[in-house]
């Protein structure tokens, strides 16, 4: 049997390596890998919390708002008081963070179409339901910490 870890490892740094391609000098802005997916997931949620998108990025919360000041003073991200409770921050993206991000976002789907393209059309299906399964399988399993919804 194939040493599976090694796949996952592979993969995983392989994917690592495309987002920070993209994230290098994105219009005119360096932003980190970190930061494009705090500004993914900002953009994936309706009005998020800032432990709602730490937690789904299974960051700490300092280092978290730490990235978070950053973006905002890069005019990135908007911090907002929650209008019931003051304790709590909704993120938000600036017209210039959603601009990034949706550059981001092509700039990826543009690399991991052009990886899939190298695939007959079964290929990329089997690939990709494979995929869906296993974050699936991964979610419903025991044995190990889901990943964020």
């Amino acid at each position: 049997m194939e040493n599976v870890r090694n796949l996952f490892q592979l993969l995983s740094r392989n994917f690592g390596l495309l987002n920070e391609q993209c994230c290098d000098n994105c219009c005119g802005q360096e932003i980190s890998l970190v930061q494009s997916h705090i500004l993914y997931e900002i953009n994936r949620q309706h009005q998020p919390s800032m432990q709602e998108i730490a937690g789904a990025l299974g960051m700490d919360i300092t280092t978290f708002s730490r990235q978070v000041k950053t973006l905002v003073d890069k005019g990135l991200v908007k911090k907002t008081p929650h209008p019931a409770d003051n304790r709590i921050n909704i993120l938000s993206l600036t017209p210039v963070g959603l601009g990034i991000e949706n550059d981001i976002n092509l700039t990826v789907n543009t690399q991991l179409q052009r990886v899939l393209s190298t695939m007959s059309e079964f290929e990329r299906e089997t690939v990709i339901r494979s995929i869906k399964l296993f974050n699936d399988a991964m979610q419903t399993s025991t044995s190990c910490c889901p990943p964020p919804k």
